[in-house]
């Protein structure tokens, strides 16, 4: 399986969409491309781990899902980039491919070195509107291969599916 590191804060800073719903407020911004992330793990069938800085945050380190992505915050006085790098480094393997989206030059020079490969920010938003417009394709196809009109049945059978559909059987 293949796994997308993602630097949360870097991306937000890094995609125009982002950075106009961070305007507003940064939990918008990271609600959204948490949102993002999930479709693009649905479509492309990799893991996507998100990891925000909590550098300047008390506290510890929280790990939780939302839409079936990984979010990690990262623990007091650990930046996301050190995170990254150590999640890199554990979870390579001969079977696992590791890419990293950073616009970080020093992230990514240890990303390197640990084996895994670098999406700069541009190209993996090209990506994702990619899969984004992938989605939407097969959301057309779906509707356009819906049936017409409805099944031929008689009045009888009609019936009793209606009572059963609503329980009364």
């Amino acid at each position: 399986m293949d796994i997308m590191l993602v630097d949360g804060y870097n991306i937000i800073g890094a995609w125009k969409e982002l950075q106009e719903l961070k305007k507003h407020g940064l939990i918008e911004a990271r609600d959204r491309l948490i949102e993002m992330m999930a479709d693009y793990q649905a479509y492309s069938g990799m893991k996507v781990i998100v990891v925000f800085d909590a550098y300047l945050v008390p506290g510890n380190a929280t790990k939780l899902k939302k839409h079936e992505v990984e979010v990690i915050f990262t623990k007091s006085k650990e930046t996301a980039d050190a995170r990254i790098e150590k999640l890199s480094n554990e979870l390579m393997s001969r079977r696992t491919k590791v890419y990293v989206a950073t616009n970080d030059m020093a992230e990514q020079n240890v990303i390197f070195g640990n084996g895994a490969l670098r999406k700069s920010a541009r190209e993996f938003e090209i990506d994702v509107q990619t899969a984004q417009k992938g989605i939407e394709e097969k959301v057309r196809q779906t509707l356009k291969e819906k049936p017409v009109r409805p099944l031929n049945m008689s009045e009888e059978v009609h019936e009793a599916l209606e009572k059963m559909r609503r329980g009364k059987f």
